[in-house]
């Protein structure tokens, strides 16, 4: 009765956080969550590169993984702090109200 967990259950997960994400995106103002709804999106990227390379037994989707791990760390870190001068600035995270680069 044991069903071993295949490629497709990767990928089906992957594509319910890839939708998570993308409907964070584009439906939510505050920008902490539109942050987090963009690490949704990298982590399903980095769950169907770790699966293929599982699935293909090749270790460069594995390494490129950590690459996008790295870069999305420095993006959370980078976008935190603008957050952070934005909030000082503005006192408000709601992307809406935000019009610094407004003529």
């Amino acid at each position: 009765m044991f069903h071993p967990i295949t490629t497709v259950h990767y990928l089906v997960l992957s594509a319910a956080l890839l939708a998570i994400g993308v409907i964070g995106v584009l439906a939510r103002r505050n920008i902490v969550i539109i942050l987090m709804s963009i690490e949704l999106i990298l982590n399903a990227v980095n769950i169907n590169l770790i699966a293929f390379s599982h699935y293909f037994r090749q270790v460069s989707g594995q390494i490129f993984a950590i690459f996008v791990i790295t870069v999305a760390v420095a993006e959370a870190a980078v976008g935190l702090g603008i957050l952070i001068a934005l909030f000082r600035n503005k006192q408000t995270v709601l992307a809406d109200e935000i019009n610094l680069l407004k003529w």
